[in-house]
């Protein structure tokens, strides 16, 4: 396997932690940005909404491969700090773009499942180009930002011919994600559960996650089959779609504690009730293979936040 150069965008992140040191346990030689100052020697920080110092790393280095995670997440931070959400995801991700056409770097885009909105279907990758536009609307500003992305990487590679493959994460879990309000649910309920702490279960929700470890290990995989255009799902296997409930379930048992912390109300509003990911491409192309079922993800999880809380659970 041929060593590669590689820059990995918000690699001080959950995703973007685990997805360095994947690509370091390959052999890889990765420098990583993020807002953050630390003392590591491949590591730089840097805010991508400020052009200058981006384009500063790659005065300094030459890269073959750039990993795009740097973005503000989730549906209800958009909400809040949406001037944060559309200057990072969006004028960020210009950034990278421009210097991408100067400099012809292949890129990894790390957009969402989020992009396909309300689609009531099983969500393959050519589901937003085979359907009509209302079919698959986004149903909040992180969505949107995140399918901007999209159609300007796409833009620049009939334009400029820059080469970039997209990806679109589910709901990727695990250890090294810590709790805030606007996390995922899986680290909300596993944060609420161990503190014994009120959370909500809405009924009739049904979703595929996946557990870090397995995600990074197929996102790695791209620079070793790097097809230009392609766009992939990651997610956890078929099998293990399940309920929120279930998961909720999941957490309970892991963290031995019952369920009269939890309300179960109907099905929430302005969510999609079901996503069922298609991520055939992904083992065709990458090798895609997830081992870490839900219960052992949940599991480990739950064991990393006791150990970061210092919980005696």
């Amino acid at each position: 396997m041929e060593t590669k150069k590689i820059l990995v965008t918000g690699g001080a992140g959950f995703i973007g932690t685990n997805l360095c040191n994947e690509l370091r346990s390959k052999g890889h030689e990765v420098v990583s940005c993020d807002l953050y100052n630390t003392e590591r020697e491949d590591y730089v920080r840097c805010d991508v909404r400020n052009y200058r110092q981006v384009e500063r790393i790659f005065d300094e280095h030459d890269f073959d491969y750039v990993y795009h995670l740097a973005a503000e997440y989730g549906r209800w931070n958009g909400e809040d700090y949406y001037e944060n959400l559309w200057q990072t995801n969006v004028i960020g991700t210009k950034h990278i773009i421009r210097l991408q056409e100067k400099l012809k770097f292949g890129m990894i885009f790390f957009s969402s499942a989020e992009v396909y909105g309300d689609y009531n279907g099983v969500m393959s990758e050519d589901v937003m180009v085979n359907n009509p536009i209302m079919d698959t609307y986004q149903m909040n500003d992180y969505a949107i930002t995140k399918w901007a992305g999209e159609l300007m990487c796409m833009n620049s590679a009939k334009m400029y011919g820059t080469e970039t493959v997209r990806v679109r994460p589910v709901n990727c879990y695990g250890p090294g994600e810590h709790y805030t309000p606007y996390r995922g649910f899986i680290p909300k309920f596993i944060y609420h559960a161990l503190h014994g702490k009120p959370y909500i279960v809405y009924r009739g929700h049904k979703r595929i996650i996946d557990y870090v470890e397995d995600s990074c290990r197929t996102w790695a995989n791209i620079v070793d089959n790097f097809i230009s255009g392609e766009v992939y799902n990651v997610a956890g296997r078929p099998e293990w779609e399940k309920e929120i409930k279930e998961y909720s379930d999941l957490v309970l048992k892991a963290v031995e504690r019952d369920d009269l912390i939890v309300t179960y109300e109907e099905a929430e509003p302005f969510t999609t009730n079901i996503k069922t990911i298609d991520c055939s491409k992904a083992v065709r192309d990458l090798k895609h293979d997830p081992k870490v079922s839900p219960e052992e993800g949940i599991k480990r999880t739950a064991d990393w936040m006791k150990w970061y809380y210092r919980l005696k659970v």
